[in-house]
């Protein structure tokens, strides 16, 4: 959900919302997922969560008129359709909007409101925990994080396009995807602490990269065909930095971000096997970690263009 013209304050939080984050005890809350799942009366149409329930999760559901509880994520929406009017209630606040591309919706960890959207909704939310901005706060030495703002089809329009563009980068591949959440978290929790919190926190931008010989040890950690931990965290630690500091020095090294370096690495060595092999796609989908042949052809697709057998035989 996603995208409006409010009649709220875009820099303030009302105080009946403030008043409900404590109605729940945080450990009584549901997941953002579990509740989402409630309320949506469906499944998602693509989701990628790690063990606490963050996440991203891609959905597709029917008009809506209930009350979302307390959860324990923060949730950030945008919004991908038609526009469409509807309303928010926070309490005695309420606030009219439009959906539609370029806003944002957050629902702060804790809150609730009743929603009222009469038409189909294409919505993709990120799922962030407080001890994540907490984090990415100290490690971006930005102090400690006020609360979150509860947002109305707000307009933000790179927030909205990160978000959007994030499930269709999900590709049915555990290492990619979790490094692919992993940094995006990040990133959207620096954006957060930055344009929307109760003290908006300004975040220096880092530069310098990486140490050769420890540029030369992330890079082998991505290479490697073994079970290596190629998680941000792991790629961090072994680095010496925060995931924070991490991300943005490997970027200034290579150009790309972690994510990006081992998608065009997995793409490198699809095509070496498509290429110089009579192995099955069946069999380089399994090797390079993808969970079924269709995610594998349908990755492959989006950054060439073509179909893994089309390939191989335009490149013999």
């Amino acid at each position: 959900m996603s995208k409006i013209v409010l009649r709220e304050s875009p820099n303030e939080m009302s105080a009946a919302s403030q008043l409900r984050r404590d109605v729940a005890p945080a450990g009584d809350r549901p997941a953002a997922d579990v509740e989402m799942a409630r309320v949506l009366g469906t499944v998602p149409f693509r989701m990628a969560l790690d063990s606490s329930g963050a996440g991203i999760a891609h959905w597709k559901h029917e008009p809506l008129h209930d009350v979302v509880e307390p959860m324990s994520h923060h949730v950030i929406m945008a919004y991908n359709g038609s526009v469409q009017r509807m309303e928010r209630r926070s309490g005695r606040s309420v606030a009219i909007g439009t959906f539609r591309p370029g806003v944002v919706i957050i629902i702060p960890e804790g809150s609730s409101s009743r929603w009222d959207i009469p038409k189909p909704v294409d919505v993709v939310q990120l799922y962030l925990p407080q001890t994540t901005l907490k984090r990415v706060a100290d490690e971006a030495e930005a102090g400690s994080p006020a609360d979150l703002l509860e947002r109305t089809a707000h307009p933000d329009p790179v927030t909205s396009r990160l978000l959007l563009s994030a499930a269709d980068v999900l590709e049915g591949n555990e290492a990619l995807d979790t490094l692919f959440r992993q940094q995006l978290m990040d990133l959207l929790a620096t954006r957060l602490l930055a344009a929307h919190s109760g003290s908006p926190n300004m975040i220096a931008p880092t530069r310098g990269g990486l140490a050769p010989k420890t540029l030369l040890r992330a890079i082998e950690r991505l290479r490697s065909d073994s079970d290596a931990d190629v998680s941000l965290a792991a790629l961090a630690a072994e680095a010496g930095l925060s995931r924070f500091h991490f991300c943005r020095a490997f970027k200034d090294s290579t150009g790309l971000s972690p994510h990006a370096w081992l998608r065009q690495h997995r793409l490198e060595q699809a095509m070496n096997m498509l290429r110089d092999s009579d192995v099955s796609v069946v069999s380089i989908a399994a090797t390079l970690g993808y969970s079924s042949q269709t995610a594998f052809a349908a990755a492959f697709r989006k950054l060439t263009g073509e179909s893994p057998r089309d390939w191989r035989r335009r490149a013999r």
